[in-house]
């Protein structure tokens, strides 16, 4: 998400201000380092919510029991989200044909690591974090999503004791695919809501 600004805490600042001096120059591609997390962690944490969602998008017992209780139904997948002194409480919001799920964290930048790996730099940008909430349509709009008019995009703001992650919509013509197969195609912002899967 390219905002233009520079107003975080001074090392992130400059860290951006490097990132994009490189991206200029045409030593990094645009976005290649948020690439390269997600390529270190694909074994990891990431590929732990995407494990989730295509389960959720065959099985939908496990779907029902991850919208009423997902820190329940992600123990079935070997999964938790006690990674401290008490367990966090994971809520799982799901799109559908009407509603568009994003998730942010206002205060600071509470996030599922142990789902989703580790945050991308522009999550945790003081201006995604406030621009989100005021003006979701155009933020998202920034990272090549164009959702019609009539969805209605509802912003899931985490905190200390809650994280979220958005259940993206089943891909239509995927019915031949197994759950390993519909894994591969999620994608950590589909899993934040900053793209469709």
């Amino acid at each position: 998400m390219s905002t233009g600004r520079h107003d975080d805490a001074p090392i992130a600042a400059r860290v951006r201000h490097l990132e994009s001096t490189l991206e200029r120059l045409g030593v990094l591609a645009p976005g290649e380092i948020d690439a390269k997390v997600d390529d270190n962690a694909r074994t990891g944490s990431p590929a732990h919510g995407a494990r989730i969602v295509a389960r959720a998008w065959i099985d939908g017992d496990f779907r029902r029991r991850l919208l009423e209780d997902a820190n329940t139904a992600i123990r079935d997948l070997g999964l938790s989200m006690a990674g401290g002194v008490q367990e966090q409480r994971l809520e799982v919001v799901a799109n559908s044909a009407t509603t568009h799920n994003v998730i942010v964290c206002t205060l600071c930048s509470c996030y599922p690591i142990s789902l989703l790996g580790p945050s991308p730099s522009w999550y945790k940008s003081e201006a995604y974090r406030a621009r989100v909430v005021r003006e979701p349509r155009e933020v998202l709009r920034e990272f090549g999503l164009e959702l019609a008019p009539s969805v209605d995009i509802t912003v899931w703001d985490a905190s200390a004791e809650s994280r979220y992650m958005v259940l993206p919509q089943r891909p239509p013509d995927t019915g031949a695919l197994d759950e390993p197969a519909l894994a591969e195609l999620v994608t950590r912002k589909g899993l934040i809501g900053t793209a469709l899967r």
